[in-house]
């Protein structure tokens, strides 16, 4: 096989593909580390290098063919050679073939490992079966077997297995929780002395009407065309889906919760190292974000100053609060979570939800994405998901644009209030109490503050440097918990 083409031919492939990450970097070098023969195609595995940051590392999966398949997409075809035309494999049926049916046997040779999860039910499944590439815009690649399974290829590669596949793995196989795409298979890369690499995922396709921040946004409507006439208004069935969707997240959370489960997934105690884990990074944020607050404060309107200002003033507060937070004994416990759990990770189907995309927080290093955490910190990130949505709708509409920011603030926090106890009622409810993640009411409310608060501002770096329209949402976000722990203190 040709695993000799030059930077820049490769480089020039690489920039067409959306989920390549380095397209505003300087690239040094582009070259092919491995080739992995999959039927008649290989997956290459490239390590690109730039003048400045780490190297990363890339699937691409080649084929050589005589011509190109009917309605190439832009990414097909990657150079022409004296053998054929290389292309990447996955818009050959033959390439996609050989996943499915390496999936559909468990397979392995010295290099691949496919295994077969609890999702394919061999029985029902035929050992052939139709296939094709879903477009989507992504960071990976998204093939479909007959309607009913999808498989997410991994473009760009971490050096350990890929988290999501170990979380829905985990569910699919040692619970009952059925809202999520149960697991089917996986694609891993074994190498010789060194960790597994996971290359690609296959579970249960699922047919969603639409994800939950546009389901929200539409419930928002109603309630954003009454406001201009001073009149409060929020559906029963609003209350209803909130209330469910607490219950979902519950029920997820207890899946994760499995005392009996390998370490990887074991409960854990809030270790010392944790804690140290956890101040650190608050105090990073803090730092980082004070920095940006002052650089930009001259150029917020008044009402964003005013909180910019308490966000300011309350530092010691914020300090204090944690430290005492990490110091004292807590007999909560920390299990894997979702990480990223926002209402963009929720879809809408058959009137319920199905919850997606366990990655984990996409900045965070893939060894950071795999530390256990109070269940509180992914109720914090939906619970601060819902004050984006209510915050973003009534901000930026021309519905509201004639009443004054200080009015609208009042109204959202209404709504945001009402949806907040909403969720965590049924959370709460539908977990069971008392449950051994939580100690006790008080290390519940005192930690669903330190990860509100640890949401809020990082939410807040990235608002001040690309929407600074939107600032004065996570400092409303932070406001609220510092009035909280004011009471607490009070």
């Amino acid at each position: 096989m040709i695993a000799s083409l030059s930077t820049p031919v490769l480089l020039d492939y690489l920039k067409k593909c959306r989920w390549f990450a380095g397209k505003a970097r300087q690239v040094e070098s582009c070259m092919v580390k491995h080739e992995i023969p999959v039927g008649d195609a290989w997956i290459w595995i490239l390590e690109v290098a730039y003048e400045e940051g780490d190297k990363e590392t890339y699937q691409l999966p080649v084929a050589l063919v005589e011509k190109l398949p009917d309605n190439p997409a832009e990414q097909t075809l990657i150079t022409e050679t004296e053998k054929g035309l290389l292309v990447d494999a996955i818009y050959t049926d033959s390439f996609r073939n050989v996943l499915y049916s390496r999936v559909f046997h468990g397979d392995k040779d010295e290099a691949l490992t496919f295994t077969t999860g609890k999702g394919l039910q061999i029985q029902d499944v035929p050992e052939h079966i139709s296939s094709r590439v879903l477009a989507v815009d992504s960071s990976n690649s998204a093939l479909v077997f007959g309607e009913k399974y999808f498989f997410k290829l991994y473009r760009k590669l971490f050096r350990e297995t890929n988290p999501e596949v170990e979380m829905v793995q985990f569910i699919t196989e040692n619970s009952d929780f059925t809202q999520i795409p149960p697991f089917c298979g996986s694609m891993t890369w074994r190498r010789a002395g060194a960790t597994d690499i996971t290359l690609g995922m296959m579970q249960g396709k699922v047919e969603a009407r639409m994800d939950n921040w546009s389901l929200t946004g539409d419930y928002l409507n109603e309630f954003l065309y009454a406001v201009p006439n001073a009149v409060f208004t929020i559906q029963e069935n609003v209350f209803e889906q909130v209330a469910l969707l607490g219950k979902r997240t519950a029920e997820m959370h207890a899946a994760l919760y499995n005392p009996q489960a390998e370490v990887n997934f074991s409960p854990e105690p809030f270790t010392e190292g944790y804690r140290r884990f956890l101040q650190q990074r608050l105090s990073h944020l803090l730092n980082s974000r004070y920095t940006l607050l002052i650089d930009k404060y001259l150029s917020l309107d008044e009402p964003t100053k005013r909180l910019a200002w308490k966000f300011m003033e309350a530092k010691e507060l914020i300090d204090e609060f944690s430290e005492d937070l990490l110091k004292q004994p807590l007999d909560s416990l920390r299990i894997r979570i979702h990480g990223d759990y926002h209402l963009g990770q929720v879809l809408s189907a058959d009137h319920d939800f199905i919850l997606i995309d366990f990655e984990g927080e996409p900045e965070a290093s893939i060894q950071d994405r795999k530390i256990k955490h109070s269940p509180l910190k992914d109720v914090a990130g939906m619970i601060r998901s819902y004050h984006y949505a209510v915050s973003s709708k009534v901000f930026t509409s021309d519905e509201t644009r004639h009443i004054s920011p200080e009015k609208l603030l009042v109204v959202t926090d209404r709504w945001y209030r009402l949806m907040k106890e909403t969720y965590l009622d049924a959370y709460m409810e539908a977990l069971g109490w008392p449950h051994p993640l939580f100690k006790d009411q008080n290390e519940i409310n005192s930690l669903l503050l330190y990860y509100l608060l640890e949401k809020a501002v990082y939410e807040l770096g990235y608002e001040l440097s690309y929407r600074p329209d939107w600032v004065k949402i996570p400092l409303k976000g932070i406001a609220d918990v510092i009035r909280e722990i004011e009471k607490m203190h009070g």
